[in-house]
C-alpha cells in the first residue's frame, strides 16, 4: 500500500534523507548536508574504544548506505530529479569515509581538514567520481562518487601528514 502526501511514512522519509531538512539549505545543500557526518563521527571517538572506532565508522556506512539503497528510489520520485540535492545521505556518508579510510583519529585534524578536502573533491569529481557521477544510475551513482572523493580526501590527509604539512 502505498503512502499518501503528507503521511507519517513520508515526513520520516524526508527527515532521514534530507538530514533534519540541512538538505534544503538554499546554498550548499551538499556542504550542509554532510555536516551530521562530523557530528556522528564525534561521537564515535568520542565514546566508542579506539579498538572499536573503525568498526563504528564502518557499521555507520553500511548502515547508512542500507538507509541509502531503500530511500533512493522514493527520493527520485519524490524530488523529481535523478539526484536531488535535497537527499544528502551520500554526503554524510562520503564524509564517513574519511576517518574511516584514513585511520588516524586526531578528531580536529580529520574533522576539519577531512572536511574540507572531502567537500572540495566531491564538487570537483576526479575521476573516477566523475565518471560514476555521470554514467552510473540510481542507488549506485548517487552514492558511489561520494565515496570515491571520500577516498580521495582520505589520501589527501595521508599525504598531507607524511609530508607534514598539517
Amino acid at each position: 500500500m502505498g503512502e499518501t502526501k503528507g503521511s507519517l511514512g513520508e515526513k520520516l522519509k524526508i527527515i532521514s534523507g534530507s538530514a533534519c531538512y540541512l538538505g534544503y539549505a538554499p546554498v550548499m545543500p551538499g556542504t550542509f548536508g554532510a555536516l551530521p557526518g562530523i557530528a556522528i563521527y564525534y561521537f564515535l571517538w568520542k565514546f566508542s574504544a579506539p579498538d572499536f572506532l573503525w568498526v563504528g565508522l564502518f557499521l555507520s556506512v553500511f548502515l547508512l548506505g542500507v538507509l541509502n539503497y531503500y530511500l533512493t528510489p522514493w527520493a527520485v520520485v519524490y524530488w523529481k530529479s535523478k539526484d536531488p540535492s535535497q537527499f544528502i545521505l551520500d554526503e554524510i556518508i562520503g564524509f564517513l569515509c574519511v576517518p574511516l579510510f584514513y585511520g588516524t583519529h586526531q578528531f580536529a585534524k580529520t574533522a576539519l581538514w577531512g572536511f574540507i578536502l572531502f567537500r572540495v573533491l566531491d564538487i570537483i569529481k576526479i575521476f573516477p567520481a566523475n565518471y560514476v557521477d555521470k554514467h552510473v544510475g540510481g542507488s549506485t551513482g548517487i552514492l558511489f562518487d561520494d565515496v570515491i572523493s571520500g577516498g580521495y580526501a582520505a589520501f589527501c590527509l595521508f599525504l598531507l601528514d607524511f609530508f607534514q604539512l598539517i
